[in-house]
């Protein structure tokens, strides 16, 4: 069964970044020390337009934007602004007039998505958005049985398994979770060995035992199996002493790849941002362990004095995405940044992604996090989004109804409401589009064993696919 501590809604607060394009201390900023070159809506005045970026060739080619602004340059008229303004501030009003770029290329151009009443059309296909599980109470991932039986998550403590005859079956004696914030009920994972172990792996928020205040909290991992709609047979496969634990209700992460013998997870920072860099935490990390819960002797840092043993990468935020390339067997992560700066990262043995002292994203309330965007020993993102588009679940499709899209990284945006398509090819991005808009926020996405595409949708709450439409 499962318990439900003080459910707190922070969406509003914490993954809305879009919803605060032009607001906060950026935007004042803005009005303060550009608005009279620039003019209110970016588009006019002495300065000229920002949002034309032919306008504005030099900065970012023959000087970055915050030597731009410090020095300032007598040929364009652009007044030297390093006595008012640190660098920190500079960022993000940089990453604010991205923002509004953005906002007025969306406003102005046409739409993301082709759509013509029921029927999408992207990426050379045409395909139906079909409700398969509805009336769900958030549910945050999904995993497909060998049968083709799906299991479902519900952040507040459910599991449910869909398929013949079980139409949202409810799993009865499953973990009690700390369903607080975004914690809850999150990941779940089939064993690559399945048929012949029957192991199910869930990941989700709970305290400590003992512990003396019960909101607080971290990820923890265990195993079970299901027989007669019962879970059974559990084992604890990762947890983290109570000194680890914290009341902040975000950033779990919580995602699962089983690789080899292995099993790689992530766990967001917490809310504590600093703890990224440190390896004696276990927050703000990529970990691996053994898929019984062992500790490989090998990881990065397990020989390291002081370090976390199970680290695999750190500096990392929120890995609300995690997937392994069906050929290549590398392994990618979504990592959900502030406002601005998600990122789409390669997952590689100890490198260091940098969060919180490099990002392309500043803090929601647009006040600057950092104005460094890289920094030696410190890793590039394969691919950012500033604005974010809260960026989620991720899964390279395997299925065989949209060919041309086989082994491409798809993409959930919570925020933005939008399903990208993403074509890689090892550490370099080929191309990308949108390919779904405004279904809901996409909480996770999988390839299905009938080839479809299947969604995790929050609001409405349900579980849908993509069915292509036969021309």
């Amino acid at each position: 069964m499962y318990k439900t501590t003080l459910v707190l809604s922070l969406l509003p607060l914490l993954l809305n970044a879009q919803n605060r394009i032009g607001t906060g201390a950026a935007a004042a900023l803005y009005k303060q020390y550009c608005m009279s070159c620039h003019g209110e809506d970016l588009k006019a005045g002495l300065g000229g337009s920002l949002l034309d970026t032919d306008s504005w060739k030099r900065v970012g080619k023959d000087v970055s934007f915050i030597e731009y602004v410090k020095q300032g340059d007598a040929e364009t008229g652009m007044p030297a602004f390093g006595e008012g303004l640190t660098d920190p501030e500079i960022r993000s009003l940089e990453i604010y007039i991205d923002e509004m770029r953005q906002k007025a290329s969306r406003a102005e151009g046409a739409p993301l998505v082709q759509q013509d009443e029921d029927i999408y059309t992207a990426g050379g296909y045409q395909f139906t958005v079909e409700t398969v599980v509805e009336d769900l109470n958030i549910p945050w991932s999904i995993a497909f049985l060998p049968a083709g039986d799906l299991l479902i998550t519900e952040r507040a403590g459910a599991l449910r398994i869909w398929g013949d005859g079980k139409v949202g079956q409810l799993i009865q004696g499953t973990p009690e979770v700390v369903a607080r914030g975004q914690g809850g009920l999150l990941e779940v994972g089939v064993h690559s060995d399945f048929a012949a172990n029957g192991w199910i792996y869930l990941g989700y928020s709970a305290s400590a035992p003992g512990a003396s205040d019960p909101n607080a909290s971290t990820t923890k991992i265990v195993r079970g199996r299901i027989a007669n709609g019962v879970w059974r047979d559990e084992e604890v496969i990762f947890e983290v002493p109570s000194e680890f634990h914290r009341t902040a209700g975000v950033h779990f992460g919580t995602r699962f790849v089983f690789q080899d013998g292995y099993l790689y997870f992530s766990i967001g920072d917490r809310g504590a941002q600093d703890s990224a860099q440190d390896l004696s935490s276990p927050n703000g990390k990529i970990h691996r362990i053994y898929d019984d819960g062992r500790v490989p002797r090998d990881n990065p840092f397990a020989q390291k004095t002081g370090a976390y043993p199970t680290i695999w990468t750190y500096g990392n935020r929120n890995a609300q995405g995690l997937d392994a390339h069906p050929e290549t067997g590398l392994i990618y992560e979504s990592e959900h940044g502030p406002r601005g700066g998600d990122e789409i990262n390669l997952i590689r043995k100890g490198v260091n992604y940098g969060w919180p002292v490099i990002t392309y994203g500043m803090n929601y309330s647009g006040t600057p996090i950092t104005d460094k965007t890289e920094a030696p020993g410190m890793e590039q993102p394969l691919h950012y989004w500033t604005p974010s588009i809260a960026v989620c679940g991720i899964d390279f499709y395997e299925g065989d109804a949209f060919p041309s899209w086989k082994n491409n990284l798809l993409v959930g945006g919570l925020a933005s409401q939008e399903l990208h398509r993403l074509e890689i090819e090892g550490e370099r991005l080929v191309s990308h589009e949108i390919i779904l808009k405004d279904e809901g926020r996409i909480r996770d996405v999988a390839s299905g064993p009938d080839g479809l595409i299947y969604l995790v949708l929050n609001g409405p709450d349900r579980i849908a696919r993509l069915v292509p439409v036969q021309p």
